[in-house]
C-alpha cells in the first residue's frame, strides 16, 4: 500500500481538500458593479456559526464532489413496511421500526379510526388542563400489566419521555451511570437534571462495578440506565447482572426497552423475558410507542408513587399536550395483537437469524448483533456507507447509512431493521447485493482517489 492510498492519509487529504473547497465556497463574492454593499457584519448570530454546521457542510461538500446523492429524507409514497415505494419504484425496505408488521393492521387502524370518530385527532392540551381520555387510561393500564408494575404514564414523544423523566427524578446531588452507547435522550435527560454523569463500557458489568465501587458513596441517589436492545448494534445486556449491582450499591435501575418490546423474549415481552428475570426486579421500565406498537410517544412504567410524581412535576407531561387519542388507541390495539399472535415474534426471530447467518457466511462485519431486529453491516467509512446505501437503493433495497457523528467514523455502517414480514427471498437477495456492492467498492478506486481525480480535472 503506497503512502498516498493509506486510509489515514486518504482521510487527511479528503479533509484538507474539502476544507479548502468549502472555505472558498463559503466566502461571499464581492458585490458586482452597481450592487449595494451590505453593512451587516458577520457575527456569532449567523446560523452558519452554529456548532457542528461546518462539519455538516464538509460532509455534504465531500459527497457532492464525488457525486454521492444524499440518501436521507427520501419520500415514501405508501405505507412503509417490508416493502415501500419511493420515486415510483417499489423497494425492499429495511428502514422501518415496524418489527411485527402491525402498522396498518386492521385491528390497529380500526382502533385509531374509532378513536377519531369519538374524540377527534387531538387531546387539545395537556392532560392536566384538558382532562383524560379513556384511551390514555386503557393504554397505561395495559402497559403496566405487561411489565407487572403498579402504574404507567404515557407521553407524546419517546425522546422527551427519557429527557423529562430523568430530568425530574434526579438532582445535582445525584448521579446517573449509563452504558457508553446509551441513547441521546438519556444523556440529555441527565444534563437537564444537573446530576453527575458517568458512563461505563458497553454491556460491561465489570466496568460499571468499578465505577460504583469508586464513586457511589459520593452521591445521594443513583440511577443506572441500560437499554433492552441497543438500536445501533442489535445486542442486549445481561439484565440479571445489572439487577445484582443495583441492589448491592443501592441504585435505581432503569431499562429503555424501546427496541426490546416485541423483539426480545419468546413472546416479545422484552428484555426481562429474554434474560429470564422478573420485571419487578427493575425499578423503571421505559419504552416507546413508535416501534412495535405502531403509534408515536413514550411511556414510563413503575411504582405508583413515581408515576404520580411524574404526572405532577415532569415538564414533558405537565406542559405538553396529551397523547393524541387515536395514537393511544392504536398502541393499545397493537399491544393486544402482539400478545395474541406470538407467531409474529417467531417469524421475526427466524428472519433476523437468517440475515445474520448469511451475512456472517459472506464475511460481512455485523458487530455484536444478536440477529434479532437490528443488524448493522459495518463498513468503517462514512462516504463508503453512503455510497453503499445509494448503490443498494439503485437495486431496489432501501437501507439508511449511519455515519459520524452518530457513530465513530471507523464504525460507520448500514443499519438493517428486520421485520416479521420480510420474506426469505428478500433477505437472501439483500445480503447477496450487499456483498457484491461492497466488494465492488473495495476493489475499485477508493473514494479519496475519485475525489482527487475530480480535483485534477
Amino acid at each position: 500500500m503506497t503512502q498516498s492510498t493509506r486510509p489515514d492519509a486518504g482521510r487527511a487529504a479528503l479533509a484538507s481538500f474539502v476544507t479548502n473547497r468549502l472555505g472558498r465556497a463559503s466566502t461571499r463574492p464581492a458585490p458586482s458593479q452597481g450592487e449595494a454593499k451590505s453593512d451587516v457584519p458577520s457575527s456569532a448570530q449567523d446560523f452558519e456559526k452554529l456548532a457542528g454546521y461546518r462539519e455538516l457542510k464538509l460532509q455534504r461538500s465531500a459527497a457532492d464532489l464525488i457525486g454521492v446523492a444524499n440518501p436521507f429524507f427520501r419520500v415514501h409514497e405508501i405505507r412503509a413496511g417490508a416493502t415501500t415505494r419511493m420515486e415510483g419504484k417499489t423497494c425492499t425496505n429495511f428502514s422501518s421500526y415496524d418489527y411485527l408488521g402491525l402498522n396498518g393492521h386492521p385491528a390497529v387502524s380500526g382502533a385509531a379510526r374509532k378513536a377519531i370518530d369519538a374524540f377527534g385527532t387531538s387531546a387539545s392540551a395537556s392532560r392536566i388542563v384538558a382532562g383524560e381520555r379513556p384511551g390514555h387510561l386503557k393504554l397505561e393500564k395495559a402497559l403496566a400489566a405487561h411489565y407487572g408494575t403498579e402504574a404507567c404514564v404515557v407521553m407524546v414523544s419517546g425522546h422527551a419521555t427519557n429527557v423529562t423523566a430523568i430530568g425530574a427524578i434526579l438532582e445535582s446531588a445525584d448521579v446517573i451511570f449509563h452504558d457508553a452507547l446509551i441513547h441521546n435522550s438519556v444523556v440529555t435527560g441527565a444534563q437537564l437534571s444537573g446530576a453527575q454523569r458517568r458512563s461505563f463500557a458497553h454491556n460491561d458489568v465489570a466496568s460499571l462495578e468499578k465505577l460504583l465501587e469508586a464513586t457511589r458513596h459520593e452521591h445521594r441517589r443513583a440511577l443506572i440506565v441500560i437499554e433492552g436492545l441497543y438500536s445501533m448494534d442489535g445486542d442486549a445486556p445481561d439484565l440479571a447482572a445489572f439487577v445484582e449491582l443495583k441492589r448491592r450499591y443501592d441504585c435505581w435501575l432503569m431499562v429503555d426497552d424501546a427496541h426490546g418490546l416485541g423483539v426480545l423474549g419468546r413472546t416479545g415481552a422484552g428484555l426481562h423475558e429474554h434474560c429470564g428475570v422478573a420485571p419487578s426486579d427493575v425499578d423503571i421500565w421505559m419504552g416507546t410507542l413508535s416501534k412495535t406498537l405502531s403509534a408515536c410517544g413514550g411511556y414510563i412504567c413503575g411504582p405508583s408513587v413515581l408515576v404520580e410524581y411524574l404526572k405532577c412535576t415532569a415538564g414533558g407531561f405537565v406542559y405538553s399536550v396529551g397523547l393524541s387519542p387515536p395514537l393511544a388507541s392504536a398502541a393499545d390495539a397493537a399491544l393486544t395483537v402482539m400478545l395474541a399472535e406470538p407467531e409474529r415474534v417467531e417469524r421475526l426471530r427466524r428472519n433476523g437469524n437468517l440475515f445474520l447467518a448469511i451475512a456472517k457466511k459472506n464475511g460481512l462485519n455485523v458487530g455484536t448483533s444478536l440477529g434479532l431486529a437490528v443488524i448493522p453491516v459495518i463498513v468503517g467509512d462514512s462516504l463508503k456507507a453512503v455510497t453503499l446505501s445509494n448503490r443498494l437503493y439503485a437495486r431496489g433495497i432501501n437501507v439508511q447509512p449511519i455515519i459520524h457523528p452518530a457513530v465513530p467514523e471507523r464504525a460507520s455502517r448500514l443499519r438493517f431493521f428486520i421485520t416479521s414480514e420480510h420474506t426469505t427471498d428478500q433477505i437472501k437477495e439483500t445480503v447477496a447485493a450487499i456483498t457484491e456492492e461492497l466488494a465492488a467498492l473495495e476493489t475499485g478506486s477508493t473514494l479519496i482517489e475519485q475525489l482527487m481525480a475530480r480535483r485534477g480535472s
